[in-house]
């Protein structure tokens, strides 16, 4: 059995999504890093909560499984899921994953003033959307193309107005779907350029290992097992596309037979299955951990 291990990032927290985590766990994790976890829609408005709080829910499930002897032979995480796919490849300790989260947060709330976000397009083209995104640009309404999610499905990042401009454009070019996100601030473009200066700063302070498994990096799609790429991964994430259709084209070639996709959400496996269905795939959002060592024992045996 040959494993690729699945990290989400922000998009799909809901309130009440801690009630089974490890009550002590969750003290732990709020002790050091000074933020009370409240797991609610209110306090799933704050970019600390709801990142600390991703990070809590895969940093438990990664434990348990490695707590019953499942490790990974890939790791990919989208935009915060870079974090704990670090965490699982032993990169980085469990309370300084927790405490770099919380700056990255907090760096990226206090980066730009009310006014910046992102956008989705589905249905063009990267090169046509980059071209659409050319058209619109300017130092006083600026917008860059940013994630790759899906060969059809990309975001753009930056001034609202200039966004939604863009977003219309796609709309007139045939788009399926062109729409605002939920995030507040312009990620994954050079607009952050500040906040991962500061989180590349504070990583050069923390003990960092090369991963014990293959890393897929966001800023570049490719897989390593270099620690001054993670590191450059974790501490750049925020100016840098997710090349997440490029990270599953090359995790593919390394012909993994299981993907375990780590809470919240399932919309990673249901795109990695579209490309390859005879992948055997465990979400933790609709199954238990005895579920899953269940299977994993199961399609090791075959």
């Amino acid at each position: 059995m040959r494993s690729l291990w699945l990290m989400p990032g922000q998009g799909g927290q809901k309130a009440r999504m801690l009630a089974e985590v490890d009550p002590e766990l969750k003290a732990q994790v709020e002790t050091w890093t000074g933020v009370k976890l409240l797991d609610t829609e209110e306090g799933y408005q704050d970019s600390q909560q709801i990142q600390l709080s991703i990070l809590l829910l895969q940093v438990e499930q990664i434990d348990q499984l490695q707590q019953l002897g499942w490790q990974p032979d890939l790791v990919a995480g989208h935009s915060l899921g870079v974090f704990g796919a670090a965490y699982a490849a032993k990169v980085i300790g469990k309370e300084d994953v927790f405490k770099l989260v919380a700056l990255r947060a907090k760096l990226m709330q206090d980066s730009c003033p009310a006014g910046y976000g992102m956008g989705v397009i589905v249905g063009l083209s990267r090169p046509a959307v980059k071209k659409l995104v050319e058209q619109v640009h300017a130092d006083d309404n600026p917008v860059y193309l940013s994630n790759q999610n899906a060969e059809m499905q990309n975001t753009i990042s930056g001034k609202i107005t200039a966004i939604q401009s863009v977003l219309e454009l796609a709309k007139e070019n045939g788009a399926a779907k062109a729409k605002l996100l939920k995030v507040p601030n312009p990620s994954h473009s050079p607009l952050m350029a500040a906040a991962a200066k500061k989180l590349q700063e504070f990583l050069q302070t923390l003990t960092l290992q090369a991963p014990e498994c293959i890393y897929l990096t966001n800023f570049n799609g490719h897989a390593t097992r270099k620690l001054q790429d993670v590191a450059y991964d974790l501490g750049n994430n925020l100016i840098h596309p997710v090349y997440w259709e490029t990270m599953m084209q090359v995790a593919l070639e390394y012909e993994p037979t299981v993907s375990c996709e780590f809470s919240p959400g399932t919309a990673f496996t249901r795109l990695l299955k579209a490309k390859m269905d005879q992948l055997q795939t465990v979400t933790l959002e609709t199954m238990s951990i005895d579920d899953a060592d269940f299977l994993f024992n199961k399609w090791e045996k075959k």
